[in-house]
């Protein structure tokens, strides 16, 4: 009676598996899928005698028992456990399912544990044997059957994405982990390695893919792939430092000419890590100086640092000068060639922009377009700066009719945008803004995200700000003192704000000016005094357009420059709260986790 009682269960439980089983696209289907079950379960019994599957054993048992014939269906289990042996772990899972329903698990193991050990010789065996366990619900029998069968199989990379998919089923973070890195051996699965990995990320789990990157690597030390991996974690980490270090260390072991050491630099440069992408090319030239990087890491080793120094407040002219002798003896070096025409440019800005000498910046312009002029870009990124050097002058009229030059020779191409966004500019700082504004509404449209939000910014500041007043005074005193901040002239330009500030409290301008005061003064590195204008803005402008912008920013000062952990977290919690639908939302997010130690770095 037992017997007949599991079967019974049994029998209900195949309903629950029946909608996953694969037909053949035979009559017994389509009588199934049409619910003629005393039909199906004859053709499916037909079927049976010559093609045993899993689906199909589900589908006959099930018919049999809608059509009221469980008894047949129990004679036809016990006859097969007798005389099918090819296909017997199929009826000791179907068994150790009935017991387990029954709550007899003891059972159930070792119903399941015989159906493994019917298919142990067989990988295809094995492999059917999971998916059955999978259809039946049982995953972590379905893992141990595909573990056997990387056994039997001794390929230790066998079923790697059936079995990630499986213990990551099961929750068994570690073992998925450790799978995806053994996947990581596979070059053609690379992608499918990266995308699987990425959820774990900033997550409690996130540990672990480090502690198991080095311990593989520990294990096998000249499997290149575990490096590369351990190296993309740590970029994806921003831990740029740390995955030079391993970058490094892989260079002279392959004996890699300084290439991914170089392409590592520039990624740091391009997230503004000038530190790390420094040390990265620093590497390049000190271990290769005869490569063909050297020349290019020569220059980069000053540019990246270049970066550093105009992006710590305020600016120190003596580094500046240190720079341009830098760049200076790197020239006596190599010579000017067109692998350090860069160079040119970069001295020549550092003249303009910082040292107040345009005409030995202008100088230098013309040499490197002398030099360079068999290469149209160059020659054009040169006159983008000549114009800005000739804005920097004070004659406008310079700088638009070399903008101009490069937009026609430039059409439809990022240079030629970027002179088109200058002139745009430049309408601006004359207070044209009509002209100003129909340049920008055709920028909104460029391929360049970045020109095209720039654009989109300053259209909207031109069209919230002007014709409120027949002569748009405020607006153009705003202008000209955005003018006198592109010809780095801070003090005066916080002159003018603050007598804006006085004049225009009540004007549309108001929050405005007090953005621009406050990223002033950090230029100046006078962060109290930014701190206080971007809590005014918080204070009486939170619902306009600035007030993420003045709350994320607060946040970033008390993280980056005051290090003052609790009061970051506040500025960041406070704008996850204020504003669910911020731009700054994720990034505040994620420094709000950092701050209180929700990931290890």
């Amino acid at each position: 009676m037992l017997i007949r009682s599991n079967v019974v269960v049994l029998i209900w439980l195949l309903a629950v598996c029946v909608a996953k089983g694969q037909g053949g696209g035979t009559l017994a289907d389509e009588y199934f899928k049409a619910g003629e079950f005393e039909k199906a379960a004859n053709e499916y019994g037909k079927l049976l005698k010559n093609d045993v599957s899993w689906s199909r054993l589900s589908r006959y048992v099930y018919s049999l028992q809608k059509s009221n014939k469980a008894d047949e269906a129990l004679k036809f289990m016990r006859k097969q456990q007798r005389s099918d042996e090819a296909n017997r772990s199929y009826y000791d899972l179907l068994i150790g399912q009935a017991a387990a329903q029954q709550g007899d698990t003891v059972q159930a193991a070792k119903q399941y544990t015989a159906a493994l050990q019917s298919s142990k010789g067989s990988t295809i065996k094995l492999e059917k044997l999971a998916t059955a366990f999978s259809e039946a619900g049982e995953t972590r029998w379905a893992l141990r059957s595909l573990e056997t069968a990387r056994e039997v199989s001794k390929d230790p990379t066998a079923y790697s994405e059936e079995l990630i998919a499986l213990y990551r089923a099961t929750g068994q973070t570690e073992k998925t982990v450790e799978e995806i890195i053994t996947t990581s051996k596979q070059p053609e699965k690379k992608e499918m390695v990266l995308a699987a990995l990425q959820p774990y990320l900033n997550t409690k789990e996130e540990p672990t893919i480090e502690k198991a990157l080095y311990s593989r690597i520990q294990q096998e030390p000249n499997e290149l792939a575990y490096n590369e991996l351990l190296i993309w974690y740590f970029v994806q980490k921003q831990k740029f430092s740390r995955a030079l270090l391993q970058e490094k260390a892989t260079d002279k072991r392959m004996k890699l000419n300084g290439s991914r050491v170089y392409d590592l630099g520039m990624l740091a440069l391009n997230n503004k890590e000038y530190k790390s992408a420094a040390d990265a090319f620093e590497y390049i030239t000190q271990t290769y100086p005869q490569g063909q990087l050297y020349p290019f890491a020569r220059r980069l080793v000053i540019n990246a640092r270049e970066e550093q120094v105009k992006n710590t407040y305020p600016i120190d002219k003596a580094e500046i000068r240190k720079l341009i002798g830098d760049y200076q003896r790197m020239l006596q070096e190599i010579g000017t060639n067109v692998k350090t025409l860069e160079a040119l440019r970069s001295t020549a800005n550092l003249y303009g922009n910082y040292l107040d000498s345009k005409d030995t910046a202008l100088t230098v312009l013309d040499l490197a377009i002398d030099l360079g002029k068999t290469d149209r870009n160059f020659v054009d990124k040169c006159k983008l700066d000549k114009g800005d050097i000739y804005l920097l002058k004070g004659e406008p009229w310079e700088s638009t009719l070399l903008y101009s030059q490069v937009e026609k020779s430039q059409k439809e191409e990022l240079l030629g945008y970027e002179a088109k966004l200058k002139n745009a500019k430049l309408h601006y700082y004359k207070g044209d803004f009509a002209v100003s504004k129909d340049i920008l509404d055709v920028l909104k449209l460029a391929t360049s995200r970045e020109i095209a939000n720039d654009a989109e910014q300053l259209s909207l500041l031109i069209v919230d700000n002007t014709g409120m007043d027949s002569t748009e005074a405020a607006m153009r005193e705003y202008a000209a003192v955005d003018l006198l901040l592109f010809q780095n002239k801070t003090d005066e330009a916080v002159d003018k704000l603050n007598q804006m500030w006085k004049k225009y409290e009540q004007h549309s301008l108001a929050d405005e000016v007090l953005w621009l005061r406050a990223n002033t003064y950090l230029k100046q590195g006078k962060h109290t005094e930014a701190l206080d204008d971007l809590k005014k803005i918080t204070a009486s402008f939170s619902t306009d357009i600035l007030g993420d912008d003045a709350l994320y920013t607060q946040g970033k000062i008390y993280e980056e420059r005051l290090k003052d952990k609790q009061a970051a977290m506040e500025a960041y919690q406070k704008l996850l709260t204020q504003y669910p639908g911020s731009i700054y939302g994720a990034d505040s997010r994620k420094r709000f986790r950092l701050l209180r130690g929700d990931v290890i770095n």
